[in-house]
C-alpha cells in the first residue's frame, strides 16, 4: 500500500500507512524506506528525519536508493546545495540515478 501511494503521488497518504505500521511495531525494511522517502518527496516534504532515522531506529542500512531519493527531495524542496554536499559525502560514488536525481530536481526550480 505503501509503495502504490507513493509511486502514484499520493505522499501524506503513503506516510499514514507508515505510521499505521509503526502504532502495530512493524518493522519497515529497506524498500519501505524507500517509499517513504519517496512519498516524502511527492508530498512536498523533506524527510531528513525518515533518513536519518532508518539505521537508529530500524536498523535499516542506507544504499544508493536511499541516498538518491534524499537528493531528490532535498533538490525539489529548492536545498540544491544540501544535496549537492549529501551526495558528495555518500560512502560509494554517484551514479547515472544520483546525478538525474540532482539535475532533474534542479531544473525544477
Amino acid at each position: 500500500m505503501l509503495m502504490g501511494y507513493a509511486k502514484h503521488g499520493f505522499g501524506r497518504e503513503a506516510l499514514k500507512v507508515f505510521d499505521l505500521m509503526r502504532m502495530k511495531n512493524i518493522k519497515p525494511d529497506d524498500v519501505t524506506m524507500v517509499g517513504v522517502l519517496s512519498a516524502c518527496s511527492h508530498a512536498g516534504l523533506v524527510g531528513t528525519e525518515y533518513f536519518h532515522s532508518m539505521e537508529r531506529e530500524y536498523g535499516v542500512i542506507v544504499n544508493h536508493q536511499h541516498y538518491t531519493c534524499m537528493i531528490d527531495l532535498l533538490g525539489r524542496a529548492g536545498r540544491l546545495e544540501e544535496a549537492e554536499a549529501l551526495m558528495r559525502s555518500m560512502p560509494f560514488e554517484p551514479d547515472a540515478a544520483t546525478w538525474g536525481a540532482l539535475l532533474g530536481a534542479s531544473s525544477s526550480i
